[in-house]
């Protein structure tokens, strides 16, 4: 595909704006991309990097960092020793810990960026559908716990019958693969 500017060169990059005239998509070449890019951020001559996009999105505004600011020390991941702010100069997470560490930090962040801090994607097959059917479970708790609290008893009641059905699926779904498990393990 050509470039939709120069019309000569391979377009490379797909940008798609949405304003106030509605939704604009180009594929522009490297070169192209580039002044469109420093057009776009004001006539800026220096290129930005992706560290430096990231760096802007994960920077707290400093009004809302007084408000979030602790009060002790700083926070440190104790499984790599990342510090939040160390996070906040590169943009990347240091382990799996850090985000339990941050989570007071990163949900806003993760919101803002996202709009959620639930991960709402794909279910893996291989998971059997059991972690498909823990996600209906939580879904109807919620709803349970709703309709008690508006006092819609009957509907509670179907809900309460639906998540217990579903966690006696659940716990067949998991004796089964804990069966096959063992099947496979006194073969070998």
């Amino acid at each position: 595909m050509l470039c939709d500017d120069c019309g000569k060169k391979e377009a490379v990059v797909h940008i798609v704006q949405i304003g106030p005239n509605g939704r604009v998509e180009k594929n522009l070449c490297e070169d192209c991309a580039q002044k469109y890019g420093s057009t776009m951020l004001g006539g800026n001559e220096q290129p930005m990097s992706v560290n430096d996009f990231l760096k802007g999105v994960f920077s707290t505004p400093p009004r809302q960092a007084r408000e979030e600011a602790p009060s002790g020390p700083e926070l440190v991941c104790p499984n790599c020793g990342m510090s939040y702010r160390d996070f906040q100069q590169t943009g990347k997470i240091g382990c799996s810990v850090c985000y339990d560490t941050f989570r007071a930090q990163l949900e806003p962040l993760l919101r803002r960026v996202h709009g959620s801090s639930v991960h709402s994607g794909k279910i893996p097959h291989r998971t059997g559908g059991r972690l498909e059917t823990k996600h209906e479970i939580a879904v109807l708790r919620a709803a349970l716990k709703e309709a008690v609290a508006k006092e819609a008893y009957e509907q509670a009641a179907e809900y309460r019958d639906q998540i217990r059905a579903l966690e006696h699926k659940l716990a067949h779904q998991e004796g089964a693969e804990a069966q096959e498990g063992e099947e496979r393990h006194a073969a070998e």
